[in-house]
């Protein structure tokens, strides 16, 4: 059983598919090593980062697919769903030797990569409407999230507009990540998971107002915790300021 591992990173799986083209090998599946947990007697290859080789492949998808299969695949890879990276592999396959009508075929892996590119898209537009920000007593706003994918490059840009005129870190508990914005570029660092941060006394005010604004205009006998749960997953509740 051929296994493919990689660095975990886009460039590094579309590197891994570039290797795998060239090399007219069939891996069985694409792993990243940090996630990796390959069958006892598989045969392993580790496959370096190519920048280089990693843009042929980009340039590929959108000559000779679409570049809307680029989008499908990029989303598809940010969902983090284990076997997405195999399942882009054979999207591609199918998607080089078929074209831009790949997205009709409706069977695997056409179904499963646009499944994912759904799940993640779902969760952008969710979380566009639930993320929470808290001004600190450094007068930046701090937006702690948990999604389930990693859509913290997604959301960033929405937030440069609404927020152009403020320093904020949107701060991605479950992967150390962090999106910091300084008015005037943003960008993408590791971040501890663990970091505390300060409130400001005005924000504690302001949140204390806003709950008790929340909890008189609920009405008791009209709490349905089931119906809240169906529109909203409770896993997103945690970083609602007024729950």
């Amino acid at each position: 059983m051929l296994i493919y591992q990689y660095d975990g990173s886009m460039e590094g799986l579309f590197t891994a598919i570039y290797e795998a083209y060239y090399r007219r090998e069939q891996p069985e599946d694409i792993q990243a090593i940090a996630k990796s947990n390959p069958p006892l007697f598989a045969e392993l290859v580790v496959i370096e980062t190519d920048v280089e080789k990693s843009e042929k492949v980009v340039q590929s998808i959108h000559k000779k697919i679409s570049d809307d299969a680029f989008r499908t695949v990029s989303y598809a890879f940010l969902s983090e769903v284990e076997g997405s990276e195999q399942a882009i592999y054979q999207y591609l396959r199918l998607g080089w030797k078929i074209g831009p009508q790949v997205d009709r075929y409706l069977v695997d892996p056409v179904w499963t990569v646009q499944k994912l590119r759904s799940k993640v898209a779902k969760e952008k537009h969710r979380m566009l409407g639930l993320l929470r920000f808290r001004l600190l007593s450094n007068s930046i706003y701090y937006g702690p999230m948990e999604p389930d994918h990693n859509i913290i490059g997604l959301i960033a840009p929405h937030f440069t507009k609404r927020l152009a005129d403020q320093n904020w870190m949107i701060h991605d508990l479950r992967r150390g990540l962090a999106a910091l914005y300084n008015q005037k570029e943003w960008i993408i660092t590791d971040i501890d998971p663990n970091k505390k941060v300060e409130l400001a006394s005005i924000e504690i005010e302001y949140q204390d107002l806003w709950k008790a604004y929340f909890t008189s205009i609920n009405i008791e006998e009209r709490k349905n915790l089931k119906q809240q749960k169906t529109y909203m997953p409770f896993r997103y509740w945690r970083h609602l300021i007024e729950k």
